[in-house]
């Protein structure tokens, strides 16, 4: 027992959790953050984000979203949508239009030179892909797709 835990009082109905290096939450926030460290040098040198990363990737993939779309997609909350992409575009890297059957609904897309600086940072990102795929072997990383995607399944519904 750590002298923290000895000084707090323990309760009679008070539960007991697994130790905090072992919170699952906390191991996937550090596992992304590992992750995270191959890919940041080149979005830095190239001016984005992360966030914004994952709103140019994910439109380059589908082409236009709508922002609920963009943002689920992406799992970026509403109120850093609205910040974020008024950003992308004043660089000219997105368009933002009214859907035509839902003027309240806003559809974004790539512009050309949103396509242009994904083109540009693909290869770094692919490149930390093969470091990440080398370092735990491909075997290793398929298999943890495949945890994660299971993981994602069983919880998403709920």
């Amino acid at each position: 027992m750590t002298k923290a835990a000895a000084r707090r009082p323990q309760l009679a109905d008070t539960p007991v959790l697994r130790p905090f290096r072992r919170s699952l939450p906390m191991r996937l926030m550090q596992a992304r953050e590992a992750v995270m460290q191959r890919f940041r040098p080149s979005l830095r040198a190239h001016g984005v984000t992360d966030q914004q990363w994952r709103i140019i990737r994910a439109l380059e993939e589908a082409d236009e979203l709508e922002i609920s779309q963009l943002g689920e997609r992406c799992v970026i909350a509403p109120a850093s949508l609205s910040r974020i992409l008024p950003k992308l575009d004043a660089r000219g890297l997105i368009t933002r239009r009214a859907n035509a059957a839902d003027q309240r609904r806003i559809i974004v897309s790539l512009t050309p030179a949103g396509r242009k600086l994904f083109a540009a940072v693909a290869p770094f990102a692919e490149a930390a892909y093969a470091t990440i795929g080398g370092e735990l072997g491909d075997a290793a990383l398929q298999e943890l797709y495949r945890l994660l995607d299971r993981l994602i399944d069983g919880t998403a519904a709920k």
